[in-house]
Formats: C-alpha cells, sequence, structure tokens
C-alpha cells in the first residue's frame, strides 16, 4: 500500500513538473504584439507583465512613474495588515467616523450611505471600503490611522520597492488634481513586483493576505478592465485607479494551468474617451492571457 502511494505520489511529481516547464513563456513575440496593440492609441501606456510561478516579464514604457490614483489603495492595505500583524492595530478596532470626515465632493458609498457620519467602523470594515469600494474618505481615514503618508511610503520603500511614490492623501489630491495627483506614481513593472511579494506572502501573514486577497477579488472596482474580456470564470484580484485622463488597472489573474500572471496597466494623457481607456485594457490584458493560454 505504501509502495503504491509513494508511486502515486513520484507520477504526481512528475507530472506538476511537466506541466511547469510546458507552461508558455512570455517572450519578446507577447511584447511585440501589446506594442502594436497600444501603437495607435492616444495615449501614455505603461504595462508590466510578470509571470508569478516562472518569474518572466516583460514591461513596456517602464522609464517614468504613472499616476497611481486609487492603485495606491492597495499597498496602503498591505501597510495597514503588516501592523495588524505586528499586534498594534486590530482588525476589530473601532474608528469613529465623523461627519467632518466625510467629504460629499468625493467617490464615497460610504458617504452616500451615512451623510451624517457619526458611526463607528472596524479597521475591517474600512479596509473593504477602502479596497473593493475605493471609497477615498475611509482611505484618508486609513491614513490618519497609519499616521501620514509619508509612514506607508517609508514601509513600501522598507520592503524594497522604490520605484513608488505615496505622498498625499485623497483629500490633498482633490484640491489640485492635474498636478497633485502626479505625486503618487508607481513603475508599472514596480507595481507587479509588489503583486508578486503580495502573492507569495512575503510581507503578511496568511490571515491577511487572504483577507486582502478577498477583498480584491470580490471588489465592486471597475470588470471593464482587466476583468473585462476575460472568461467570466477566470479569478482576478485587483485594484483599478481613475482621474483626469487616467484610467489604471493593476491585479493577478489567475490562469487555467494553476499558474498567476501580475499586470499592471497604467494609462495617462489620455485623449481617447473613457469608455474606449477601459477597453483598451481588457485588450491587452486579453491579450496577455490568450497568448497564455493558447497553443
Amino acid at each position: 500500500m505504501h509502495k503504491r502511494l509513494s508511486i502515486l505520489a513520484s507520477l504526481l511529481l512528475l507530472l506538476y513538473g511537466c506541466t511547469a516547464q510546458n507552461s508558455k513563456r512570455i517572450d519578446r513575440i507577447l511584447a511585440l504584439e501589446l506594442k502594436e496593440l497600444i501603437r495607435p492609441f492616444d495615449a501614455k501606456i505603461g504595462i508590466a507583465v510578470l509571470h508569478l510561478e516562472l518569474g518572466d516579464t516583460l514591461s513596456i514604457n517602464n522609464l517614468h512613474g504613472y499616476p497611481m490614483q486609487s492603485v495606491y489603495k492597495f499597498p496602503l492595505a498591505i501597510a495597514v495588515l503588516h501592523q495588524v500583524d505586528k499586534n498594534k492595530i486590530s482588525l476589530q478596532q473601532k474608528i469613529n467616523i465623523t461627519k467632518a470626515d466625510l467629504n460629499p465632493n468625493t467617490w464615497s458609498p460610504l458617504q452616500k450611505k451615512f451623510p451624517d457620519g457619526e458611526i463607528d467602523l472596524t479597521v475591517a470594515e474600512l479596509l473593504d471600503y477602502t479596497v473593493s469600494k475605493s471609497d477615498n474618505n475611509t482611505c484618508d481615514v486609513l491614513f490618519r490611522l497609519m499616521k501620514g503618508t509619508q509612514r506607508v511610503e517609508k514601509y513600501i520603500h522598507g520592503l524594497g520597492y522604490k520605484n513608488i511614490a505615496i505622498k498625499t492623501t485623497e483629500a490633498e489630491m482633490a484640491v489640485n488634481s492635474d498636478s497633485i495627483e502626479k505625486t503618487n506614481w508607481c513603475h508599472p513593472l514596480e507595481m507587479v513586483h509588489i503583486l508578486a511579494g503580495f502573492h507569495k506572502q512575503e510581507h503578511l501573514s496568511e490571515r491577511s493576505n487572504q483577507f486582502l486577497m478577498k477583498l480584491m477579488v470580490e471588489s465592486s472596482n471597475s470588470d471593464k478592465r482587466i476583468k473585462g474580456m476575460l472568461p467570466p470564470t477566470t479569478m482576478v484580484a485587483h485594484k483599478t485607479g481613475t482621474g483626469n485622463h487616467v484610467v489604471n488597472d493593476v491585479g493577478i489573474i489567475s490562469l487555467p494551468d494553476g499558474g498567476h500572471v501580475a499586470i499592471a496597466i497604467f494609462i495617462q494623457h489620455s485623449k481617447e474617451p473613457f469608455e474606449a481607456s477601459e477597453n483598451m485594457i481588457a485588450k491587452i490584458s486579453r491579450t496577455v492571457y490568450s497568448y497564455l493560454t493558447e497553443n
């Protein structure tokens, strides 16, 4: 019996090894396809792709940082959950939200639901609103809990991710979005490395990792970008960002063979309609997915 089990285990390991070896590699052909796809689009587009199991990467227009907009709520969440893992704060810890915390002139599902404030939300609920619903007001509450954007940036830089800047809150960006939004930026390749570190559980406990993954998979962020042209059953954990002529989406796509690909797509200075920018992100994502899954 034990011998049969040993043989079966050996066969499964062999099968796993063959699957890994036969996985399609990210190469220059895919890069050329993506460059041709975005060439006629009237915008600056930065793309990075990283196969999380094989380690293959590609990047296009990665020489400068792109405004993140709400994408920066993803590294913010990592920083908050790190404090949870250190027992400095608790997911069950309650934070009082006043009316003054709820700017009615920004994207805020919480403000629409509780316009007068005076409610208590747990840190878990604040993360849900911030990551899953992209609430700008709860984002700033979390920045306040973290004692400012500089502390968050310092933590992310300390993890080894230097090509990213987190300088201003959502409230500060709202004052002069045309200039201040550019203070929160990231290189596409750096973002997929952050996604890889998150996926490989390099920075958070298993519990915190699973919690954040759930928020990103079940989010109400636009499904017309990375998810837009993928098979409906494809699991995608992602975070969008939107601003003046800026349309972004970053995330992790689960592949049919059990592999995963991290992808970051930043569009800025777009002179195309908003819907066309969302559609371009969907086309880029579909091109990557098809290349890696089709023989």
